[in-house]
């Protein structure tokens, strides 16, 4: 009887731990990346800055691709690099910043069943090929992550930025996309 007491204790313990209220401090963005085929989480890095500032706003310097070009997405208010990637037409790019991800399994998750979404949604910062997509679908692999809610509890009324990274093009390959999210502390 106390060996099945001790594991109910353990287990509403466990299933009760909520890592999620630690605060945020300082000037941080998470960056996250999502595979577009299949919206499994991949990895992510928290970027720091040295100042603080009260806006987010990201601002892109393109250059499409003849055969060779480029994405950058700029923190405007820093005049800082958020991610950049080349893109290759008939070929497949890469992301040159951030470097080092880490992996999914590196990410802890929740153990509950709640779902939560940012109170003020989301803004596509940088789609040159216009076009709809579920936003909903890209957020559900990630909303459970503890890192996304304590920057989303850091941030109430902060909007998830994202765009769509497409290194290859032309005759582009939709598994090499992955959806890129900022979320701003």
């Amino acid at each position: 009887m106390k060996k099945l007491i001790v594991i109910l204790f353990l287990t509403v313990a466990i299933m009760g731990c909520d890592n999620s209220t630690e605060p945020i401090t300082g000037n941080k963005v998470l960056f996250l990346k999502v595979d577009y085929k299949t919206n499994t989480f991949e990895g992510g890095k928290e970027l720091a800055f040295a100042k603080d500032t009260e806006t987010f706003t990201i601002t892109n310097v393109y250059d499409p691709p003849g055969d060779l070009g480029s994405v950058k997405l700029m923190y405007s208010e820093l005049n800082d690099t958020l991610f950049s990637g080349t893109i290759i037409w008939m070929g497949k790019g890469e992301m040159t910043y951030p470097k080092d991800l880490l992996p999914a399994d590196q990410f802890q998750a929740v153990v509950t069943t709640d779902y939560v979404t940012p109170s003020a949604g989301f803004e596509n910062v940088f789609n040159p090929y216009e076009g709809t997509y579920d936003y909903d679908k890209v957020w559900s692999s990630v909303q459970s992550l503890v890192k996304v809610r304590q920057y989303l509890k850091s941030n109430p009324n902060a909007t998830v930025k994202l765009f769509l990274y497409q290194p290859s093009v032309g005759m582009g390959n939709p598994a090499d996309w992955d959806w890129i999210l900022f979320l701003k502390s």
